[in-house]
């Protein structure tokens, strides 16, 4: 019996031993893939063609987006790079390693994201999958591939005006409580304010404006949905620090509302809301006066 634990634990300290050992030369070729992508973006910065095949294996294969023909072999990569500095000057690359996987000893998977820079040019971005093989120690670039990268279109620049109103607003008395909390959406595209009235500690009414950028009108419009069932669409128009919004709605039986709604940036934390010539189905109403609303801390 203590012949077979001893051996048995001799099989299980070498067992994790080879674990580690396996650990340790991955770690160290994950290391060594990383420093050859840093050799390969100042080889292309410095426009050293020959330097960059160098890093290629004899039979490599490179696929990129702006070419429709792979291009196969050493030779042929360098006479492409040799090609693209020739003809365009100040080209700069940037890459960013996402992750690197093992298939096998010497076969290796790496993901990133490269970004190609010319003067006067936007941008170029593309995610790429790069396969090494490992030669005489070293690992060289074999097949790589290259997808461009989606632009996703933002209105910020259109909308970031309104950026002082990010946050949650307090505007109250002793009877009623109106919250209104402002957030971006996604790309920066669209500003949501998510609003509730309560009155005497009861909800009253609650709903959702979205505020967003017309390309097609080339102003700043809004929608508004309310717990009632009524909605309605504006028009933004900035004049010094305050926001006229020229809104139309239809309320739940139907019948139509408009109103100018204006909204006046006094500092950072401080704001005003008023509502002038209002209108309900044919019947005009009295305004609502200018009310202060305040910026909730974030703490609470």
């Amino acid at each position: 019996m203590i012949r077979v634990m001893l051996t048995a634990t001799m099989m299980a300290w070498c067992l994790t031993s080879a674990v580690g050992a396996e650990s340790d030369r991955q770690s160290a070729d994950e290391a060594a893939i990383r420093k050859t992508v840093e050799a390969y973006v100042a080889a292309f910065n410095k426009a050293d063609s020959k330097a960059l095949a160098a890093m290629w294996s004899p039979e490599a294969v490179y696929t990129n987006p702006f070419s429709n023909e792979p291009v196969v072999g050493r030779e042929a990569i360098e006479k492409q790079f040799a090609s693209i500095f020739s003809s365009e000057k100040d080209i700069k690359l940037e890459a960013k390693t996402d992750a690197v996987q093992f298939i096998s000893p010497g076969v290796a998977v790496e993901h990133g994201t490269a970004k190609v820079t010319r003067p006067n040019q936007a941008t170029e971005t593309s995610d790429y999958t790069a396969i090494y093989v490992k030669r005489d120690g070293q690992w060289l670039l074999d097949r790589v591939t290259e997808e461009d990268v989606p632009v996703v279109p933002s209105h910020y620049e259109q909308l970031k005006e309104l950026e002082w109103m990010i946050g949650t607003w307090i505007d109250q008395d002793e009877q009623c409580r109106i919250e209104t909390v402002c957030k971006w959406t996604k790309n920066q595209n669209f500003i949501t304010r998510m609003f509730a009235m309560s009155v005497r500690g009861q909800l009253e009414i609650s709903g959702m404006q979205i505020v967003g950028w017309d390309p097609a009108t080339k102003k700043i419009r809004s929608w508004v949905f309310d717990s009632d069932g009524g909605f309605g669409e504006g028009v933004w128009k900035k004049k010094d620090k305050s926001w006229f919004i020229q809104t139309t709605g239809t309320l739940p039986d139907g019948n139509k509302t408009s109103q100018v709604n204006i909204i006046r940036q006094i500092d950072d934390n401080t704001c005003t809301w008023q509502s002038i010539n209002r209108e309900a189905a044919g019947e005009i109403l009295p305004n609502i006066e200018e009310v202060v609303v305040v910026r909730q801390p974030e703490s609470e």
